[in-house]
Order: C-alpha cells, then structure tokens, then sequence
C-alpha cells in the first residue's frame, strides 16, 4: 500500500492550520464562524493559543494537539525557564481535557526541550512542533488509504451509491491534513466511488452541520444533514451501509471516547448490523487509561445548549438565538463512550484492527 495520498486528494482550498517555517506564529481558521464565514486567526502567543483551544476557535483531537505544541513553542519564546516550561505546559494542558492527543503533544514538546539549555529550548520546540504538524498529514494519508480498501470491499457488486453515516467532525478541519475519519470518503470521492454521506448535526454545538458538511460541499460529495436521533431510523430502514468516525481519546481495552451521541449510533449500529468503525491517529491512543471509565468527560457551558448560533433570515448575519425559557437548567456533557464490544473496527495509520488485542499488536504500548 503507498505511503501517500493522491493529491488530488488534498484539492479544497481551506487548512485548518498554516506556519511557514521559522516564523513565531501560526495561522489557523475560526472554526466559531462556519459555514457563514471564512476567516484566519493569527496566534502570536501561547495565552492566544490557549484561548483559540478553550473556546473552540480550534478544535479536534489532533489539531488541538498541533496547535498546543506551537503554543508551547510560544511560550517557550517568552520564557524558556524550567518554570516557564512547567507553566506552559499546565496551561496548555487545562484548555481541554477530553483528547489526548493535547497532552501527547505537550509531553513530547517538553521531552524535546528540556535536554536543551533554556537559550536553546525555543528553536527546539518549535522543530518538534513543525514535526509534529508534518506526522499528522502523513499519518492521515496512510489511514485514509487503510479506510479507503473498507469502503471498496463494501462496493463490490453494489449498484447504488454507498451511504456513509458519520457524527461530528473529523475531517481536514479537526486535524492538520486530510482527516480521519473523512479521509476514506475524501479517496473515495477523488477515485469515482459513487457515495453519499448522512451527515449528523451534532447537537449543540452543531459541528456536522457547520463543519462536515461545509468540508462535504467543499469537495462536491454528496451529502444530506440529519438530525441527530434520526441516525438509528435510517439504519433499520437500510439506508445505512456504514458508520465511520473519529475519536477523542481511545482507551488500552479500545473503549472509544468520542463526541455526545456516538454511543447512541454504536447501540443502534449494533441493533441493526450495521458495521460501526473508528478512525484514529495513534496518538489518540491512551494506553494509560485501563478503559473508558477512566477518560475525563469535559462538561461544558450549559449556554451551548440553551441558545443556538446560526444566520438570520431577516439580516443575513450570524447571531445567537434562546431555545429554552429564562432560567432553565442544564447539563453539556461534551463526549461520551462507546464500549469495545460496539466497535466494528479500528482504522488506522499501520492498518485496521478488529479489536483492542490487534490495535496493541499494531502499535505497541506507546513506549
């Protein structure tokens, strides 16, 4: 199997992040803002990249853990003291605690650096952090192309598209290159499969509706939007040939920690037989967490889940509008876990695992 993506693979004209070498900032786009508007942020320092993080301005696991490493690398600019190293990485490291792939990052910045004499700390970090970003599309291409021979051995004798259901969004916007789990559909797409994509809204803070499927009609694949707890009907109905998606943090037993809403199409796949899979970097691995229950669950603002952002009709301008009455509770319970006996499959950068046994064989412990 090739090592690279087609290029044609990589044709939409947006990257969820940019740094040209040796400069002291990174560009990356406000994600807050799709589908109404398409707009970079400059981070100049590490407390920018701490709040771009914290506020979603950026977010997915593995962009997050990109953009963290370049926001070590600016701190580090600032004050590259054992105390500013430690500061910097507590601070970094609090913006989300969910994904792993956050603190992998931080981690291997800080066992870069440290080595170095503090004068010598900046350059390092900001090396690891570029090789960081540069693993990340290569990692996405080789998975993609892992994905890619599932979606074909679906498609055989088939004479009508394939219908892929995904959740949230783990697409170029959530990762430095291709994505995870759209990387496969991205392929597919580019090679003449004849597919179609369910995609789910991704309640509340709407990233399938603002994000997948903007990177859909980006790339001209077709696709249809879905409330979210329409996902187990189309799968009794048969209008479901596949659930693919990312992941936040994956445990040693393969329990997956992935967005609100994941368990519930893991249970409807599995009432249904429906084959349900996992796309990850092997960063996003915690061999450290026995399983699920272990995982960190971020509960975030209940606003997210009283008021709703979107474009009126009347203006054409993106604003935030009530859903509930004044003073109603509520919860926001970021993710959720989906248990190893759910999954299907692991897809990968070195192959697809059936299960957590053959994703150690694949990748080790992470030591």
């Amino acid at each position: 199997m090739n090592d690279a993506m087609p290029p044609a693979v990589d044709a939409a004209a947006y990257r969820a992040i940019d740094h040209a070498r040796g400069a002291h900032f990174i560009d990356v786009l406000d994600q807050r803002l799709l589908p109404h508007a398409v707009e970079t942020r400059r981070l100049a320092s590490a407390e920018a990249v701490a709040a771009a993080i914290r506020d979603m301005a950026v977010r997915g696991a593995p962009l997050i853990g990109a953009v963290g490493a370049y926001g070590f690398a600016l701190a580090l600019d600032a004050d590259p003291s054992d105390a500013g190293v430690a500061r910097a990485h507590a601070m970094l490291d609090a913006t989300r605690p969910t994904a792993v792939n956050l603190r992998w990052a931080l981690d291997r910045v800080r066992a870069r650096i440290l080595p170095h004499a503090p004068a010598m700390r900046a350059n390092a970090a900001w090396d690891e952090a570029d090789a960081i970003r540069a693993e990340e599309v290569s990692i996405n291409a080789s998975l993609g192309l892992h994905g890619l021979s599932l979606l074909q051995d679906l498609m055989r004798d088939r004479e009508r598209p394939l219908n892929v259901m995904t959740h949230c969004n783990a697409g170029a916007l959530a990762t430095c290159g291709f994505g995870t789990a759209t990387a496969p559909i991205f392929l597919a797409h580019a090679q003449g499969m004849p597919l179609h994509v369910w995609v789910s809204e991704t309640r509340p803070r709407l990233q399938g509706a603002n994000l997948t499927a903007w990177e859909m009609a980006q790339r001209g694949i077709p696709h249809t939007l879905i409330v979210d707890s329409a996902s187990g009907l189309l799968m009794r109905r048969g209008d479901v040939d596949l659930v693919i998606l990312g992941a936040d943090r994956v445990a040693a037993n393969g329990d997956v920690c992935n967005k609100i809403g994941t368990y519930d199409k893991a249970l409807a796949a599995a009432d249904n037989h429906v084959p349900f899979y996992v796309a990850l970097p092997s960063p996003t691995i915690d061999w450290r967490a026995a399983s699920g229950d272990a995982i960190p669950i971020e509960a975030r603002s209940p606003d997210e889940v009283l008021a709703i952002r979107g474009r009126t009709a009347s203006r054409g301008t993106a604003d935030a509008v009530a859903i509930a009455g004044d003073g109603t509770p509520a919860l926001n319970l970021a993710f959720d876990v989906t248990p190893a006996r759910l999954v299907t499959g692991y897809v990968t950068e070195r192959g697809v695992a059936p299960d957590a046994a053959a994703l150690r064989a694949l990748h080790g412990d992470g030591t």
